[in-house]
């Protein structure tokens, strides 16, 4: 069981540092604001992160 927590914290940390070295601190904010909406079952406040994540990836293609 420590080894699959070791893991996922890994895997957590690592994805967080991907996301702000490509898309920078507003990539974070969408990431955290999707994370606490998922987390208290609110689906405005994980909306509101889907859709700055989802501007964040498709931002240079429109």
């Amino acid at each position: 069981m420590p080894a699959i927590a070791v893991l996922s914290a890994v895997f957590v940390v690592g994805f967080e540092q991907f996301v702000e070295w490509r898309y920078g601190p507003s990539g974070i904010v969408g990431l955290l604001l999707l994370t606490i909406g998922v987390r208290t079952k609110s689906p405005t406040c994980s909306s509101i992160g889907a859709v700055v994540l989802a501007l964040m990836v498709t931002g240079p293609a429109l």
